[in-house]
């Protein structure tokens, strides 16, 4: 069948134009055509199939309009979104729930910040467009972990078998290098060195303050290696810290491999794919509830999970792991877990809903 894909901007790094290719190439290897409906700033190198520009416009609200007067559907057996438009055959919610994150949000920004939000039109846009999909807009919707099928349920008047949870799945990776010392000398670490890892962008809401304090508390030293993009003038200061950047997919499957631990403290993640990749490189998730992932591991056996903004269960998390990799058995044994979570699989139960 003739699968048609909606997604709106594009990052290089960004996790669902990652999910998007790796979809489009599964589907077609199983015989399917592709067509995908994007914005302008879609690069046209990045996509191997048929291609429809969509007009951006200046706000979410401009391209489901955009979208709509395109006739996706007329072009497509089946439409298959992962933006918020007006309506579609499958929404998949990898963004999670707009409603559920601006109420996050308040535990760790002034009332006034909160307030003035709610007087700027894009979110009232997106939760105009979120209510739509979820309450009908959208005839079947996948969300990437229970909790965010919980969260659509909560605020939403969605009935439950109506969305089909999917966790996010990973191609075949080579993760077989072990500490490579060359990776660790250019972070300026020695070998008996304690190096946690942090892999987004967007660090407010990814918690990257409280991974930086966490590893300032620690009773003996730690390096935080942190890759990605943020503002950098609100950080915490800290001589722990190395800002390394955004980096290739090869370049942070050698930092996976020198990690001793892995953190995301995040306020609200639907499911990361940061931390499916470092489960799979074999190394301890430390990571919050609001975290999709974190229903995928099990605490003190996989990594920890604490709440979001607790800085000092996150210290003790860290202290807990320390040394533990040093058993090779435990990386082989978190590599095998990771590995449980394939694009194959997600790629089956996706077009099991695509084809109700």
């Amino acid at each position: 069948m003739k699968i048609g894909l909606v997604r709106r901007g594009f990052s290089a790094s960004g996790g669902a134009e990652a999910y998007l290719l790796r979809f489009a190439d599964a589907a077609v290897a199983a015989g399917h055509e592709m067509i995908l409906f994007s914005g302008a700033d879609w690069p046209t190198d990045s996509w191997r199939h048929e291609f429809v520009r969509v007009s951006n416009g200046e706000s979410p609200l401009d391209f489901a309009n955009a979208l709509q007067s395109l006739s996706p559907k007329d072009q497509c057996d089946v439409l298959f979104s992962l933006e918020r438009v007006w309506e579609c055959d499958v929404y998949r919610a990898g963004d999670g729930v707009h409603a559920s994150w601006l109420e996050r949000r308040q535990a760790f920004e002034t009332s006034y910040k909160s307030w003035f939000r709610g007087l700027q039109s894009k979110h009232r846009e997106i939760l105009k467009l979120e209510r739509v999909l979820f309450e009908g807009g959208a005839k079947q919707i996948i969300a990437n972990s229970q909790m965010v099928k919980d969260e659509i349920v909560r605020y939403y008047d969605t009935l439950a078998h109506r969305i089909h949870v999917v966790h996010n799945g990973l191609p075949p990776a080579n993760h077989n290098a072990t500490r490579p010392n060359e990776t660790r000398e250019q972070c300026g670490l020695n070998e008996d060195d304690y190096a946690v890892l942090f892999v987004g962008s967007g660090w407010e809401r990814k918690g990257l303050n409280d991974a930086i304090e966490a590893v300032n508390a620690l009773p003996a030293p730690a390096t935080l290696l942190v890759v990605g993009k943020g503002k950098g003038n609100k950080l915490t200061t800290s001589q722990h810290t190395h800002l390394l950047g955004t980096k290739t997919s090869a370049q942070l499957k050698e930092l996976l491999a020198t990690a001793d631990a892995f953190i995301l403290p995040t306020y609200y993640e639907p499911f990361s794919n940061a931390c499916l990749e470092a489960l799979a490189a074999g190394v301890p998730v430390i990571t919050t509830t609001a975290n999709g992932f974190a229903e995928i591991i099990e605490p003190g056996i996989d990594g920890e999970i604490v709440s979001p903004g607790d800085v000092a269960a996150l210290s003790a998390a860290l202290e807990k792991w320390r040394g533990r990799l040093r058993d090779g058995t435990l990386r082989t044994r978190l590599k095998a877990k990771g590995a449980l979570h394939t694009i194959e699989q997600n790629f089956a139960r996706t077009l099991e809903v695509l084809l109700k």
